[in-house]
């Protein structure tokens, strides 16, 4: 995988390089951004969704299954961990991602139960819900 480098072009506006790939994250012109590009959730949400359609893709390739087309829609927010039947956490808030996965096939419901499993597994799932070591330095 390429070094990803993100230089600040402005207040919040920054430009990221991703091997031959260019592009900007910025906030949104009320949290003080000017809303020239995406925000870093956002960035987040697609790189989890690209995952999770890339792996089922894979996946249903691999086992030859009609899978024709997969689209996931992505949503995140914070909730009070109280309101979470399935965290460890019970304390404070935490932050949830829904996401809704559509499957475009002729695929049977055995199959598309499979790879709702599959999902789960997909690698970027695997690293955000694990835990990270971030090591920051100075240059």
């Amino acid at each position: 995988m390429s070094e990803i480098i993100v230089s600040s072009s402005g207040f919040l506006k920054q430009e990221i390089t991703a091997g031959n790939h260019h592009f900007i994250a910025d906030e949104p012109r009320e949290a003080g951004g000017t809303d020239a590009g995406p925000d870093p959730y956002s960035y987040l949400l697609a790189a989890l969704g690209a995952c999770t359609s890339m792996t089922l893709q894979l996946y249903a390739r691999r086992k030859q299954w009609p899978l024709e087309k997969v689209t996931v829609r992505l949503h995140n927010d914070r909730i009070h961990a109280a309101d979470c039947n399935t965290c460890a956490t019970t304390d404070g808030m935490i932050d949830r991602i829904e996401r809704v996965i559509s499957l475009t096939g002729p695929l049977t419901d055995e199959q598309k139960t499979r790879l709702l499993d599959v999902a789960n597994k997909c690698p970027l799932h695997k690293t955000i819900t694990s835990e990270i070591s971030i090591i920051s330095s100075l240059e």
